[in-house]
């Protein structure tokens, strides 16, 4: 039988975790008023490729300036949590 695994549990198995970003931004009419985007996604910190790039291509195609962003990140799978199993418990 074969078994596909997702991208998201090969990520976490290279030491991605989950990555959230409030970003900030002034809307390109009213510069005075600023909108929130939430982006998400799995990202290696403290580097934050993936971020970097979300934010790279934002300077550059999209109209409204930023103005701030706060980055939360977690580990969702830490090497502390694997260990191996010696059996298997049956539940009827």
């Amino acid at each position: 039988m074969v078994t596909s695994v997702s991208r998201e549990f090969r990520l976490q198995m290279d030491g991605y975790g989950l990555t959230t970003a409030e970003i900030h931004y002034h809307l390109p009419d009213h510069p005075s008023l600023l909108q929130l985007y939430v982006w998400q996604d799995y990202d290696l910190a403290p580097e934050f490729p993936e971020l970097k790039g979300f934010l790279d291509y934002w300077g550059r195609e999209l109209e409204g300036p930023l103005h701030s962003v706060r980055v939360a990140h977690h580990r969702l799978i830490k090497p502390s949590e694997w260990r191996a199993v010696d059996g298997i418990i049956s539940i009827h």
